[in-house]
Order: C-alpha cells, then structure tokens, then sequence
C-alpha cells in the first residue's frame, strides 16, 4: 500500500515525464508516441518504476532506446522537478503489456462459437 506521500510523488514524476518525452526526449522516440501508464515509488522516494506504453513504434527497440538514455531522462527530470523535491529517484523503465494483453483477450473472446441456448435453458430463464 502506498503513502499519500508516494503516490503525490508519483503523480508528478508521471506529470514530468510525460511532458519530458513529448518535448525534449523526441529525438528519442522520434514519431513513436510513449505514454506513461502508471509510475510507482519506493518508501523512500530514491527509486521509481515507471511502465511506458508505446504507438506507432517498434516496442522492443524503443523501450531498448529508452533504457540507453536513463541518465539523459534522469538529467531532464532534475532540471524539472530539482527545487520541489529532495532527491530525484533513479528510473526503472518498463513496458507496460496491458493493452496488448487486452487486446489478445478481446480476440480470443470474440473467437469462441457460444452455441445458442436450448428451449429447456430457455424456460429455465424465464423462470427466474
């Protein structure tokens, strides 16, 4: 369970670096489109993990770009968040699989052959 305090922090750090990859981090994700879907802090702030999501990308290689330039994006971060905070944490980059997985379940669901329901089910349903 998180603190009120992590989860403010965490709020601005997702604020930031949102702001961070769509202005000064283009040149690292070039027309790729990265979200920051969730960011979750230590107990006492030094560490942050943060899941991207990315659009119109190659996944793997942008997030492999990404983990490259951590100190770069760590550098940007301090510049922004340097005077509210004491210590800027040290980012654990993730991608973030949920939308993936949901569309891979909303493909298996829509491909299940649900045969119609008898006449017997039927008047049982009615009942209730």
């Amino acid at each position: 369970m998180e603190s009120k305090r992590q989860q403010k922090h965490a709020k601005l750090l997702q604020k930031e670096l949102g702001e961070i990859f769509q202005k000064e981090a283009k040149h690292l994700v070039g027309k790729a489109m990265v979200t920051i879907t969730r960011v979750f802090v230590s107990p006492d702030l030094s560490v942050a993990k943060v899941y991207l999501s990315f659009l119109l990308a190659d996944t793997q290689s942008t997030y492999e770009l990404i983990q490259e330039h951590k100190k770069e994006i760590r550098h940007h971060l301090g510049r922004r968040i340097g005077k509210s905070v004491r210590i800027i944490p040290e980012l654990a980059f993730f991608p973030d699989e949920s939308a993936a997985y949901a569309q891979h379940m909303d493909q298996v669901i829509s491909g299940l052959e649900i045969p119609p329901a008898t006449d017997e089910e039927e008047d049982e349903s009615d009942e209730d």
